[in-house]
């Protein structure tokens, strides 16, 4: 092989590991949740004004059991994680289910509550979507989720500190108002994939949004 066939043979490679590694870096960022995928998944449906013809009739709410849900959202703002019983760890976590939320795969370091530095772009990106004026005033629910290793103490405990270390982050970098961000953990006990207790999918912090605005006057 000439000098100059040689040479065009190492250009080429050169420039496939190029491509490959412009392609991997691109597939990376896109793993990351963005602003506009946080914004979409916290913002409340829009009801219509009027019903149609064809629709059925509207759900009824019972104002008494939405003005008992609005005062017991209301009393956990400017609670600390720890000074929630069990019951009002379920309490939120039935409040939660039908309300607008996001489950971030957020790293933190081995057995710690620091984000891990790949895991930043998301955490910045919710504090970002989080003061858009679709969302801000709204109370949140930061909970944090393990996966099953570890005992249920070592669980809980991690997992409240990590929701903590959540709320920080967004309280200092993102200016939400602490108040805001109502922090919980819920340690092993509720797996996204229980068929796989020890699963990446498990080491979760999971965003809701209450849609109660009032509470920040309030």
């Amino acid at each position: 092989m000439s000098r100059n066939s040689a040479r065009n043979v190492f250009i080429a490679i050169l420039s496939l590991f190029t491509i490959g590694a412009t392609l991997s870096m691109g597939a990376a960022r896109a793993e990351d949740v963005s602003e506009d995928q946080i914004l979409k998944a916290l913002t409340p449906e829009k009801k219509p004004l009027t019903r149609s013809l064809s629709m059925g009739a509207p759900a009824q709410t019972d104002p008494a059991a939405t003005e008992a849900e609005g005062k017991f959202v209301r009393s956990l703002r400017n609670r600390s994680t720890r000074s929630l019983s069990t019951g009002e760890r379920e309490q939120i976590a039935t409040i939660v289910k039908d309300k607008p939320k996001i489950d971030l795969e957020i790293n933190f370091d081995y057995n710690s509550d620091r984000i891990s530095a790949r895991s930043l772009p998301s955490v910045q990106a919710l504090g970002r979507a989080l003061a858009n004026p679709e969302l801000k005033g709204s109370t949140f629910i930061v909970a944090g989720h393990t996966d099953a290793a570890g005992s249920d103490t070592y669980n809980q405990d991690l997992s409240e500190r990590r929701a903590d270390s959540i709320k920080h982050y967004l309280v200092e970098k993102s200016g939400i108002p602490a108040a805001d961000l109502v922090t919980v953990g819920y340690g092993k006990t509720k797996l996204k994939d229980p068929a796989n207790p020890l699963a990446e999918v498990n080491r979760r912090v999971q965003v809701v949004n209450t849609e109660n605005k009032a509470t920040a006057s309030k």
